[in-house]
């Protein structure tokens, strides 16, 4: 009961990221700052490709591996994968797997969320027919399955959401949920 507690503050706090159907920022109130992409540092791209490109349908639109000289002569290999949903120019997800030399694994782990733990919010219009498929992706853990959550508008309405919860296979926490009511907006 406290995990899941703790998660409705967690995603209550992240009530703006919910707008699922965004729309650009007219010039006049733009700034000068963009958000274009979150990286995940991982431990096999190919596992992680299981849940983010084959279970939640994001398109691979950059794979390369990258070699750079280290000052001991060596050579630094990394592979980067980059993955869109629906814009071209924000929102995009980065896998980042260091093959030489490997990075040391962080070793505390919680049962839920804490302070420098990013929880990546994604909204899918399929959650019912794409949840198996999420849920089967190796090494995922499910923390909450969907289920239908109200958040609070300002005018006393509510926001339906079905809601879930997974750990990736590298323990990032990752929201797949379906808005099914209209978009939380800035008077919310």
């Amino acid at each position: 009961m406290k995990i899941r507690s703790s998660l409705f503050a967690v995603m209550l706090c992240a009530l703006p990221c919910i707008q699922s159907i965004a729309a650009p920022v007219n010039d006049e109130d733009r700034i000068s700052v963009d958000i274009r992409r979150t990286t995940f540092l991982v431990n096999d791209i190919d596992t992680s490709l299981q849940l983010y490109r084959d279970a939640l349908g994001l398109n691979v639109i950059y794979d390369q591996m990258i070699n750079s000289p280290m000052e001991n002569g060596e050579i630094r290999k990394r592979r980067l994968v980059l993955m869109q949903a629906n814009d071209t120019f924000i929102g995009a997800l980065g896998l980042l797997q260091y093959i030489y030399p490997e990075k040391p694994q962080r070793q505390e782990k919680f049962d839920e969320p804490v302070p420098s733990d990013p929880i990546m919010v994604m909204n899918v219009s399929d959650l019912d027919t794409r949840w198996k498929s999420v849920e089967q992706s190796p090494k995922v853990a499910v923390i909450e399955a969907p289920h239908h959550v109200e958040y609070p508008r300002a005018d006393g309405g509510k926001i339906a959401v079905m809601v879930s919860m997974i750990r990736d296979p590298d323990g990032y926490w990752i929201e797949v949920n379906q808005l099914l009511d209209a978009p939380a907006k800035a008077s919310d």
